[in-house]
């Protein structure tokens, strides 16, 4: 077992060892570009993409939504694996360039579907019918969409942490300003580039066709590649070591082991594998069958001579146990999360619903259909500085305290908004097919109805509150739950719900597709006037309620949260804070 400062000392040794003109803010530039550029490309594929699989692929409705919810949770998965990989083996830089250049092969792909007529089936566009694609069409199509989802992974697995590396001096007294700073430019930089994804390029889609809507993510991606290698010299690459997330696997892998052997019944240090310099010498009573993993059963066997385990898939210390405890305690709260983040993805029906309505702003502009969800983009980022900058400081002068929502609470709410943008979708869609029936429509699918499209904004809206409150309060509470050393899991935490919520939708969209098209028309037919979105919207309706009913019993379950009792215990010695509780 290495001592802290030998794993400081590896941690460090890059540094040390690199030009002092490696590094440092210079290199920034190219790694957000090659950050902003992979989310034009892929981020601007997603909005249409539903549009382009019915029109020329005459996938049906459900077919071409179900695709979608499997890419972008293949997209989401990714990352992960990547994060994975990078930090155990292949390190951050070179996961970045192998991501760099399967994105751009995948974009090469998709884009030949779109220019080579051979590449996808013969459809008729004036009678919105298609033959049916071909097996290497097919492949084709799904190949370019995995080796994107791919490249996306292992850019974004690891892109934010390889900028960090390059600004991470532990010595410099300002370290903790300078990563903040950086951070804060990463995420402005990725909503930045998803707010071009979602207009210029859509626009380009809807406006000069596939071709060049196709082509230009081509393009973005080559510059994404070229600009991150361009600085190569100038980097710090920090080896690969053991990932977190192995010694996550040990534990677990331990305990089933050692499952037949007794716990002590009086706990001291010397039964229990302890990790040099840590402050932890006994394991907590909570999920105790994983206590088994830290058991020294035969110290001559299990030790070896400067004390570290001889077999760590056998025996671990009491930090990576109470490190998985951690974890498995926080993912009850998470994946109430996971429906929200369904409600988010029905945002590819609304692009449907919005081609059908009027989208004018101005008697010469539209909107484009697949440009609607910078609505949602737009809400976060006008409520996030309104809440933290008015809001808040309003409702403080008026307590006369300093007053602040719980973690808790504010997932609480967004998952309220999440319900409430359902219900508002099932209203708006019910008008709207009330009024294509009533002009003689039912039959004509594609035909626009004399409602304006802006009505579908609460959607967005409500969606975005949803993002802000539950998205990064959850974000926000695995960063103030789980242990610093599980930083990096904390952060793809949410990632990982993101993924399963991508297939629950898939499958609640086939379960309905399947039962309601028994009895003639299903919901969620091509044709929108014939089905009933309406219903499934309500449906969704009812699951985001009793999934918040779900989460208030996890909170019940869980307990105060560490980093509201924390802070509340530093504010409260000043007699000048007041908070919701959150327990």
């Amino acid at each position: 077992m290495e001592t802290p400062s030998d794993e400081n000392n590896k941690i460090r040794e890059p540094f040390l060892s690199s030009s002092p003109s490696k590094g440092g803010f210079g290199t920034l530039p190219f790694i957000l570009a090659t950050e902003a550029f992979e989310r034009v490309a892929t981020l601007g594929l997603s909005p249409n993409m539903i549009v382009y699989l019915r029109r020329e692929f005459g996938m049906e409705t459900a077919k071409a939504a179900n695709v979608i919810f499997f890419w972008s949770a293949a997209t989401n998965f990714t990352p992960i694996i990547g994060a994975f990989i990078a930090d155990s083996y292949m390190g951050k830089y070179r996961m970045i360039g192998f991501g760099s250049v399967l994105c751009f092969l995948g974009m090469i792909l998709l884009w030949s579907t779109a220019i080579i007529p051979q590449a996808r089936p013969y459809c008729d566009q004036f009678n919105t019918t298609c033959e049916a694609p071909t097996t290497p069409q097919l492949l084709l199509l799904y190949c370019s969409l995995g080796l994107i989802s791919i490249g996306a992974g292992g850019i974004r697995s690891s892109c934010m942490a390889f900028g960090a590396d390059q600004l991470d001096k532990r010595n410099n007294p300002e370290n903790t300003k300078t990563l903040q700073s950086f951070f804060g430019w990463y995420y402005a930089t990725v909503t930045f580039s998803a707010l071009i994804a979602v207009t210029l390029i859509v626009y380009v889609q809807d406006n000069l066709g596939w071709g060049m809507g196709f082509g230009i993510p081509v393009m973005l991606m080559f510059g994404s590649a070229v600009s991150f290698f361009l600085a190569s010299s100038f980097y710090i690459k920090l080896k690969a070591k053991t990932s977190l997330l192995t010694g996550l696997a040990q534990v677990l892998v331990a305990s089933f082991r050692n499952r037949h052997i007794e716990l002590p019944s009086h706990a001291t240090n010397e039964v229990y594998h302890i990790r040099k310099g840590s402050m932890l010498q006994v394991p907590s009573e909570k999920l105790r069958f994983l206590n088994k993993a830290c058991v020294i059963k035969d110290p001559q066997e299990d030790l070896t001579s400067n004390g570290d385990a001889s077999n760590p898939w056998n025996l671990c210390t009491v930090d990576q146990v109470e490190d998985l405890k951690a974890l498995i305690r926080v993912m009850p709260l998470c994946s109430a999360g996971i429906m929200m983040s369904v409600n988010v993805y029905q945002g590819s029906f609304m692009v449907i619903q919005a081609g059908t309505m009027d989208r004018h702003v101005t008697p010469n502009f539209e909107i484009p259909a697949g440009s609607f969800s910078m609505f949602m983009m737009i809400s976060i980022v006008v409520w996030i500085p309104f809440y933290d900058r008015i809001a808040l400081p309003l409702a403080s002068k008026i307590k006369g305290k300093s007053v602040r929502l719980g973690l808790k609470q504010r997932m609480g709410i967004g998952l309220l908004c999440s319900c409430a943008s359902m219900v508002a979708s099932a209203i708006v869609e019910y008008t709207r097919r009330k009024i294509a029936i009533e002009e003689g429509l039912s039959d004509e699918p594609p035909a626009v109805v004399h409602m304006s499209a802006l009505w579908i904004l609460p959607f967005y809206i409500l969606g975005g509150l949803a993002e802000a409150f539950n998205g990064i309060g959850q974000i926000e509470f695995c960063y103030s739950e789980l242990p610093k050393t599980m930083s990096t899991i904390a952060a793809n935490i949410y990632g990982f719900g993101t993924f399963i919520s991508n297939l629950v939708a898939s499958f609640i969209t086939s379960m309905v597709n399947n039962v309601t098209k028994r009895g003639g028309e299903s919901w969620i037919s091509s044709n929108m006037n014939k089905g009933h979105y309406d219903y499934y919207y309500c449906l969704l309706a009812g699951l985001s309620m009793l999934n918040f009913i779900y989460f208030l019993a996890c909170c019940k379950a869980y307990g105060p949260c560490h980093g509201d009792n924390k802070n509340q215990a530093e504010k409260s010695k000043k007699g000048d804070y007041e908070s919701i509780d959150d327990s």
